[in-house]
């Protein structure tokens, strides 16, 4: 999940944003902002990068072992196509 760090930040930014005239709610907007991100965030479904790169760790195994397998398969395919044709 992002961090609450994340959250202030970027509520930060959003009320640099206002203008001249509504400066004075800007505490109260910020705080605001940030309880809005955090209800609205919370609500996603969302990964750490950790979790991201165990599940890319994961995929990139799994994708070598397809391809030896498909390369096995070939060389056994390639034996019994051999195996099945008329000898000269």
């Amino acid at each position: 999940m992002i961090d609450l760090k994340t959250i202030d930040d970027l509520a930060r930014r959003l009320t640099s944003l206002v203008p001249p005239g509504l400066k004075d709610a800007r505490a109260d907007l910020e705080q605001n902002m940030k309880a809005t991100l955090q209800a609205g965030l919370g609500k996603l479904d969302l990964v750490t990068r950790e979790e991201f790169e165990v599940q890319r760790a994961v995929l990139l195994r799994t994708r070598e072992k397809i391809d030896a397998l498909e390369r096995t398969l070939a060389v056994l395919e390639a034996r019994l196509a051999a195996q099945d044709s008329p000898s000269n």
